[in-house]
């Protein structure tokens, strides 16, 4: 199928978007770039992609959500071209597995009369996952996966190394917290925050460099957890911290630029003074829309 003329007559379907992305890595008649990518190419475009959805859903900008939602489905559309140019796989077949997953997965709602009225019984989410495992491994050829039982998951087995740092740390948390491994509420969560900024001081007076780390690495892990008893997304969190940050960054930028200054040719008193000022400014604004 030729890929769709540019055009606003008509409303674009998913068959239109798979035929631009097979156009696109055509060879001869593409676009060279496309042409050029590989699965590890465009993977952080992948990942810089969902990042933009959950800025958008941050902001409830449904205008951008939608286009960034797009530009995540092209992600999986490119992928899967890829795949199917090498055999692998195809696009319908991403959608068929999915499909079939999700089914799977909920035997309280798809299941059978029986299953439906049993509910989501507690534990049926990892029985269920350790069975997709077992078959996966039938699947690659091992000859005893079809004879051995179900092996018995770790607890912490399904959390992918790939996530962004923090929000691995809370998942790994809430993993272990299921079966019992968690403090009983946000206070000693709290008091072990201080303990680790003191082993942090400790290992700073050392002049202990890899040691600073580990401490601060572990810092990182507890603050992870106060936002996970908190239930804060630490990753939002911190988007929100940056996003501040800019924004009052750009205050002090602007009031010297009024002088025909940059910060480099200021002092940090002065800005000191103009970063105070930005908050309160934010706060006055604030305020007034309440």
């Amino acid at each position: 199928m030729d890929a769709p003329k540019n055009s606003d007559a008509r409303t674009h379907t998913l068959q239109d978007l798979l035929a631009v992305m097979a156009k696109l890595r055509t060879p001869n008649e593409g676009c060279p770039w496309d042409l050029e990518q590989t699965f590890a190419t465009i993977a952080p475009y992948t990942i810089e992609e969902a990042y933009e959805v959950a800025d958008a859903i941050a902001r409830a900008d449904m205008p951008d959500l939608k286009d960034e939602l797009g530009d995540l489905l092209f992600q999986v559309v490119y992928h899967s071209q890829i795949a199917q140019e090498q055999g692998a796989f195809a696009f319908d077949d991403v959608v068929h597995g999915i499909t079939t997953k999700m089914i799977r997965r909920h035997p309280h709602v798809f299941g059978t009369p029986e299953e439906r009225a049993a509910g989501a019984a507690p534990g049926f989410w990892e029985r269920i996952k350790a069975a997709e495992r077992a078959q996966k491994a039938a699947e690659r050829g091992d000859p005893s996966a079809s004879s051995a039982p179900v092996p018995q998951a770790g607890v912490l087995d399904g959390v992918p190394v790939s996530l962004p740092a923090l929000t691995r740390a809370v998942k790994l948390q809430d993993k272990a917290a299921r079966v019992g491994f968690d403090w009983p509420g946000l206070a000693p969560v709290l008091d072990k925050v201080r303990e680790e900024i003191a082993e942090l001081d400790e290992a700073l007076a050392s002049a202990d460099h890899d040691q600073a780390m580990e401490e601060f690495g572990d810092l990182l892990f507890v603050m992870a957890n106060v936002a996970r008893h908190l239930r804060i997304d630490p990753e939002a969190a911190v988007r929100a911290a940056n996003a501040k940050f800019t924004r009052r960054f750009a205050h002090i930028e602007q009031r010297l630029g009024a002088d025909n200054r940059r910060p480099e040719q200021s002092t940090l008193e002065e800005m000191d003074r103009l970063w105070n000022e930005a908050k309160a400014l934010e706060k006055a604004n604030n305020a007034s829309r309440t």
